[in-house]
């Protein structure tokens, strides 16, 4: 095999609600959050996203930033784990990483398909709207690929372990007192995020009182059977 090397770079960042992983969905369109995408120097020319506005959803190339040891190369760091226990399977089922979806791989590469809301114009060249992304803020994105129905879905596809386990949801229980404290065009989103269980798959003590950062708020919780209870919303400014 011929050598082929070639460094990448991120060509964008995305502006997100979740400044921290826990509390960020755990997979790209299960909860109605927005983002957007901002291209990084070099990369903010309006003509290369032309055409793009005439798609409903696409996909994002990105890099998992957060995972320790993230800046060293796989040969000489133990980040990446030849097999995971995916949440999904409660986590105490191990399967071979190239059969999961887990963050830390050889390459630290992440793939989402978001829907894109819009596509517009910032300080320094265009910001596309995105809804449902599983990324945090900051993330770097080094590729952009429009979502193509007639080649990218498959309706009848095998989903190997997670067709065998069926997805679960949370009730959310959420005092409207409580949810007014954060902007309305954040609420839907919040409580989608709270209804796919942000827990640890490990954690299931109902006396303890969980907290997730979003959208500049620190949300308290506890979570008893199939009933997540918000305790409290306030201000991350006001955390102690």
């Amino acid at each position: 095999m011929g050598k082929y090397l070639k460094t990448i770079e991120p060509i964008a960042y995305i502006r997100s609600d979740f400044p921290e992983k826990f509390g960020s969905p755990r997979q790209s369109g299960l909860a109605r959050t927005q983002a957007e995408i901002v291209f990084a120097p070099g990369f903010e020319n309006p003509e290369a996203v032309r055409g793009l506005e005439e798609f409903s959803y696409i996909w994002l190339i990105w890099g998992f930033s957060a995972n320790e040891d993230a800046a060293e190369t796989p040969q000489s760091s133990a980040a990446w784990k030849v097999t995971v226990r995916p949440p999904r399977l409660g986590g105490n089922t191990r399967v071979g990483v190239f059969a999961s979806r887990s963050p830390f791989r050889p390459n630290g590469l992440g793939l989402s398909s978001v829907r894109l809301l819009s596509v517009g114009t910032g300080e320094n060249g265009p910001v596309l709207t995105v809804e449902g992304a599983d990324l945090m803020d900051g993330t770097p994105i080094y590729d952009i690929k429009p979502y193509i129905p007639y080649a990218d879905a498959h309706p009848d596809a095998a989903g190997g372990f997670t067709d065998r386990v069926p997805r679960k949801t949370l009730t959310v229980d959420c005092p409207p007192a409580l949810l007014s404290n954060i902007p309305v065009n954040k609420q839907e989103g919040l409580l989608d995020l709270l209804a796919q269980d942000p827990r640890p798959s490990y954690q299931h003590d109902p006396a303890r009182i969980y907290g997730l950062s979003y959208a500049g708020y620190s949300v308290k919780f506890t979570v008893e059977d199939d009933m997540l209870t918000v305790r409290d919303i306030f201000p991350l400014t006001e955390q102690q």
